[in-house]
């Protein structure tokens, strides 16, 4: 029975890793090629997109303009963000400012033969095949694709959610050894003697048996 716990877990830890990969803040250096507003028909329910006040009075998909940021990095793919308010709603960036945002990557709109690389901090997945894109949440210039940034955020939120599950998980571990061991001990206990209360039944039964 143990490959079916390793299995559970495993999967709970890649739910969780995934959770957090899509809702984590990450950056990309690029260069921004173009701004647009486009047409979007979007699912109300949809976690891929941000919630809007008139989707809620709504039952079906819903049609309603998003910005978008065209990009590409330095090795030529593309990437392409879209550019959505998150208000007080999840993940909780509480960001209002989508179009000062796209005034922004406007002025940081350059060419191939003169580039302007940039930061483009974002969270989300950008999927093709079922047309999902990922928020950017702001931009800043930089020197060059070269530039290292280090994810001091991520680092923080990861090494407090790793201190608060040990912190669960020693207390949990103290709760089970004062409560649950205690019990499954007297558990155990009862059924050792119910188990030798019934070999001795059949063990008398099997004297009486014996032909004399």
């Amino acid at each position: 029975m143990r490959w079916i716990s390793w299995i559970f877990w495993g999967v709970v830890l890649a739910l969780l890793a995934a959770l957090l990969h899509y809702n984590l803040p990450r950056r990309e250096i690029v260069r921004i090629t173009g701004v647009e507003i486009k047409l979007e028909r979007i699912d109300p329910d949809s976690v891929f997109w941000a919630a809007s006040e008139n989707d809620a009075a709504t039952t079906g998909p819903v049609e309603r303009d998003v910005r978008f940021i065209d990009t590409v990095r330095a090795d030529g793919d593309v990437m392409v963000f879209r550019n959505e308010d998150t208000g007080g709603g999840w993940p909780p960036y509480f960001k209002f400012d989508s179009a000062n945002l796209q005034a922004e990557a406007r002025s940081l709109v350059s060419s191939a033969t003169a580039p302007q690389w940039v930061a483009m901090r974002y969270y989300g997945w950008r999927l093709p095949w079922l047309s999902v894109y990922p928020n950017a949440l702001s931009v800043k210039p930089v020197a060059g694709p070269e530039v290292r940034l280090i994810p001091w955020f991520n680092i923080v939120v990861l090494v407090l959610l790793a201190a608060l599950v040990w912190g669960v998980g020693v207390r949990l571990r103290r709760w089970s050894r004062r409560h649950v061991s205690p019990w499954l001990d007297r558990g155990d206990r009862r059924v050792a003697i119910w188990s030798e209360a019934i070999r001795n039944r059949r063990a008398a039964r099997a004297e009486r048996k014996e032909p004399r």
